[in-house]
This record gives structure tokens, C-alpha cells and sequence, in this order.
């Protein structure tokens, strides 16, 4: 059977209500013009789900001076967001339910724009709670986005997904390489070069805005569904294997985001050189994060693909070990491959283990929940392991690592079966 079983099988038969699928009422019509504009939407959702959060890294050093703050105070500008993707995960299937994906999701980007217009305030109480407010829209964002793919292209799930994982790092890359740039050739202050980025969630408010308007009538099975959350998933292996693995590679990919740029300026890198190396990673992690879910069960499988994105990635650290400046942008194209791909089978493992939206909402959100409070000590762990020891040595054989558990979580998630959960 392959690795795209589970969507084919879901297609053609409901399991909650016995009859054949057929279209589903409470979805908008998946066909055309309306297609288009949907996933072009869900493209650029997700290209705001990372530029404000790693557009902090780049101006770190400015931020620190100029606030007084600590390494590690400053530090948690990157841990906050990733603390209320993992704490504010379970809210999002219920907001699904009460206001609809589409008014969620809405709602997702006029946070992210309020988040930013707060910290142009001159308050170091109002770049952190900015900074919160932006990282609650995107915690609902990433648990509903997954759950809107299953829904609304059910026979293209790997090739969304892959868009999807895509357009988190296409996000990320263009936050890392123009942030400091942009600050430095428009000397406007790191207040303002920050709140750039609200410009990007009011374009996606903008053609969401659609979305939102368009009603449909929702059918009384589908009524009842949507009322009654799945539970028990807890108990599932499998869904805590698509925990920890979402949990692990988050992590490795957060930690390395917060902490790279400085890696290299100790190494005696250029500021703008190393905050340059960050933005590579991410364009290289633009092409791992789409092929990896268009590949699996075609060519590779998803264990296969699992364990090679980490072997990748354990080359990149060991490399950035040994001569950390001399073969920088080999050793961040392997990182950025491998990670890439990681975040893409994370997604997908969400998608393909679950048996129907609902399970996607509730895998998504418990896998978030979990993963992200994983992830969110990652920057803050790296940093105290660097402050403790004086070097980036043990910070980043630690990485290392923690590659091993993720493989292992990998091959479990990668396995061609469904979580169970009740109701």
C-alpha cells in the first residue's frame, strides 16, 4: 500500500457516517477559479506565520543595546511566540467550530497585524506583549491551516502541504536576508523595521477577505460533527510519535534560527554576512520543504525521508563544528535541506494520520501543544549551554544529538496507519 493510502481510502468511504462521501455541504465549492484563490490564500497565510517571529534574530544585537536587556531576556523575544504556539494549540479546534476555518483564520492575520503595530510602541512591556499577540495568531493558524488543507483538497494534500511548509520558509528566508538591510539602507529604527512586516498579514487579510464572506449551508451530519471534538488521542502511540516528532525537529529548527547568526559572528563572520548565511539556509530550506512531501510514496518513503533529513542535518552542525566560516554555505545548505524536509513530513504526518478533518484539528492541535512547549526551550536551553560552557561547541553537539530521538519518532510517525480517538 502506499504512503498515500490513507487519504484514498478516507476519500472513498466515510467512516463516521457509513455513507459514500460524495461533496461535503459544509465545504466551499473545490473547483475553478475558486481553487485557486483559496490555495493562493493559504499560500500567503502561511508566509506570515514566520517573518515576524525570525525577523527579531537579524536585530538581536540593536535590540539588546538599545532596550538594555540581557542575552537571555532578549532571547525570549524567539521562546514567547514558540510557548503560545504550544499553549494556545488546544483553542484552535474550538475556535474552528465556533467561528468557522475561514473567520479563524481571518482573525489569525488582524492579530499578527495588531501584534506588530504594538511593538512600534517605546515600551520593552509592549515589544513583549506584541510579540505574544502575534505568536497567539499564528499558534491558531498552524493548528487550522493543516485541517483546511484536508478538507478543501483532499486528492492534493502532499502537493498543499508542500506549498504550505513552503511558504513557511519562503516567510522565514525573506524575514533573515531583508530585515537588517532594509533597517540599515533605510535607517529607520528597529521599532519600525519590525512593524515592516504587518504590511505582508494586511495583503493576506486582504484576498482571505473572500473567504470569509463566502456562507454555506452546513448539513446536519456535518453540523453534528463539527459539534463534537474527537477525544482520546492522548492514548494513541502513534499520535505522540507525530507529537515528538513535530516537537524535536521544531526544536532543532528554532534553536539553530535564534542562535546561527551569532554562531557565526564569533566565528569573526560580518553581521550582515551571518544574518545572510540564516536567510541561504532558509532559501535552501524552500526547495526541501516542498519536494519531501511530493516525493513520499512515489520515490522515497516517509521514514526513509525522515532519517535522510536528519542525517543532513547532523552533517551541517558537525560541519559548523569543524570549520564553521570556511564552509559556511555548504554546511547551511545541508542544514537548510534537511530541515526542509522535516518540517514538511511534520505537516504531512498530521495530514496523512488522521482519517478526516476533525482528527486533523485534533492530531494538529495536540502535536502543536506539545511540540512547540518542546520547541520553546530550545533557543533558551542553547543559550544557557553557551553561556555556561563559553563556547558554541557543546550547544551544538547537543543538536546533534537530538537528531537521534527524531529519527526514531520519524520511522514511528512514518507508519501507514490512522490515530484513533473517540467521538
Amino acid at each position: 500500500m502506499s504512503e498515500a493510502a490513507p487519504a484514498t481510502a478516507e476519500a472513498a468511504h466515510d467512516s463516521t457516517t457509513g455513507a459514500p462521501p460524495g461533496p461535503d455541504p459544509a465545504s466551499p465549492p473545490t473547483a475553478g477559479r475558486h481553487v485557486l484563490h483559496l490555495a493562493i490564500g493559504v499560500v500567503l497565510l502561511a508566509l506570515n506565520l514566520r517573518p515576524a517571529l525570525v525577523a527579531v534574530s537579524p536585530l538581536a544585537d540593536t535590540i539588546r543595546d538599545d532596550s538594555g536587556m540581557s542575552a537571555a531576556a532578549t532571547s525570549l523575544l524567539t521562546a514567547l511566540p514558540l510557548l503560545c504556539f504550544g499553549l494556545l494549540a488546544p483553542v484552535a479546534p474550538r475556535l474552528g467550530r465556533r467561528l468557522g476555518m475561514e473567520r479563524s483564520l481571518f482573525g489569525t492575520m488582524l492579530l499578527i497585524c495588531a501584534g506588530t503595530a504594538l511593538r512600534l510602541l517605546d515600551s520593552v512591556v509592549a515589544l513583549f506583549a506584541g510579540t505574544v499577540v502575534i505568536g497567539a495568531g499564528i499558534a491558531v493558524a498552524n493548528v487550522l491551516l493543516p485541517g483546511l488543507i484536508k478538507r478543501d483538497f483532499p486528492a492534493k494534500a502532499g502537493l498543499m502541504t508542500g506549498l504550505y511548509s513552503m511558504s513557511l520558509f519562503g516567510g522565514a528566508a525573506l524575514a533573515a536576508g531583508v530585515t537588517l538591510p532594509v533597517q540599515q539602507a533605510s535607517g529607520m529604527n528597529w521599532r519600525t523595521t519590525l512593524a515592516c512586516w504587518g504590511a505582508l498579514a494586511v495583503v493576506a487579510l486582504l484576498v482571505w477577505l473572500p473567504q470569509v464572506r463566502s456562507r454555506t449551508r452546513v448539513g446536519a451530519a456535518a453540523a453534528h460533527q463539527a459539534a463534537h471534538p474527537v477525544r482520546g488521542l492522548w492514548r494513541s502511540p502513534l499520535a505522540w510519535q507525530v507529537t515528538a516528532y513535530m516537537g524535536l525537529q521544531s526544536l532543532n529548527y528554532y534553536a539553530a534560527a535564534a542562535w546561527l547568526p551569532t554562531v557565526f559572528q564569533d566565528a569573526g563572520m560580518a553581521p550582515g554576512d551571518a544574518g545572510w548565511m540564516l536567510s541561504f539556509s532558509s532559501l535552501l530550506g524552500i526547495a526541501g520543504s516542498f519536494l519531501a512531501p511530493v516525493i513520499v510514496g512515489r520515490r522515497l518513503r516517509s521514514g526513509t525521508l525522515a532519517a535522510l533529513g536528519a542525517v543532513l542535518c547532523a552533517l551541517g552542525f558537525a560541519g559548523l563544528l569543524a570549520a564553521p566560516v570556511g564552509g559556511a554555505y555548504l554546511w547551511m545548505t545541508l542544514l537548510g535541506l534537511g530541515q526542509g524536509a522535516a518540517i514538511s513530513l511534520a505537516l504531512l504526518f498530521i495530514v496523512q494520520r488522521a482519517p478526516d478533518a476533525r482528527h486533523v484539528a485534533q492530531l494538529s492541535s495536540m502535536s502543536q501543544c506539545f511540540g512547540y512547549i518542546l520547541a520553546a526551550t530550545g533557543p533558551t536551553l542553547l543559550g544557557a549551554v553557551h553561556d555556561a560552557s563559553h563556547s558554541w561547541t557543546v550547544p551544538l553537539v547537543l543538536l546533534l544529538v537530538l537528531l537521534v530521538p527524531q529519527v526514531v519518532a520519524g520511522l514511528g510517525a512514518a507508519r501507514d496507519r490512522h490515530v484513533a480517538g473517540i467521538g
